[in-house]
C-alpha cells in the first residue's frame, strides 16, 4: 500500500507518516521499518508528537540499560539496538527448572525510524525505567520558506 493511500486512509499528518512508514534497507527491494531477531516485530512502540518534540516509548523489560544503544545515523535515522539477554531467576533452589518459558525477547533487537526534517538530531535523549525505554527527539524551530529568485532570459 502506498504512503499516500496510508496517509489518506488513516488521516496521518505528514510528519507522523514519515516516522512510521518503512525505511528501505540498502540492497533490498522490500521496505522494513524495523527488525527484531529473525524479522518478527514483537516489540511494541508508541510515538508521540508534541509541538516541541517527538517521544518514542518501547517496552523492553528485563534488559539492562547498559545493553541498549540509541544512535542517529547520517541519513537522519533513529536506531535502537539491544544485544542483551533477559535475566531469568535461575538462582532458585537446586534441582528447580523452568517448565514453561513464554516471556522471551529476541537476542538482537534493531528498530529504525526515519526522522522528519524538523527533528533536531543533536537533541536526542534516552531514559530506561521500569522496562520502558523513552527516547526524546527535540524539534527544530519552524523555518520560514526561503524566497527563490529566478532569472528570466530575454532573447
Amino acid at each position: 500500500m502506498s504512503a499516500v493511500a496510508i496517509n489518506h486512509l488513516f488521516g496521518f499528518p505528514e510528519t507522523i507518516e514519515k516516522l512510521i512508514l518503512p525505511i528501505p534497507r540498502s540492497g533490498e527491494g522490500n521496505n522494513t521499518e524495523s527488525r527484531v531477531g529473525g524479522g518478527s516485530n514483537n516489540i511494541p512502540i508508541d510515538i508521540l508528537e508534541s509541538s516541541k518534540e517527538y517521544i518514542f516509548y518501547l517496552d523492553i523489560p528485563g534488559i539492562s540499560k547498559s545493553d541498549i544503544q540509541v544512535t542517529v545515523d547520517e541519513e537522519r535515522t533513529l536506531v535502537i539496538k539491544s544485544n542483551g539477554k533477559r535475566k531469568r531467576d535461575d538462582d532458585g533452589e537446586e534441582g528447580s527448572k523452568y517448565i514453561r518459558l513464554e516471556r522471551r525477547l529476541a537476542q538482537n533487537l534493531v528498530k529504525k525510524f526515519r526522522l522528519p526534517e524538523d527533528a533536531d538530531v543533536s537533541a536526542v535523549t534516552a531514559k530506561y525505567q521500569d522496562g520502558v525505554l523513552t527516547v526524546t527527539v527535540g524539534k527544530l524551530p519552524p523555518q520560514p520558506p526561503k524566497p527563490k529568485t529566478v532569472q528570466i532570459a530575454v532573447s
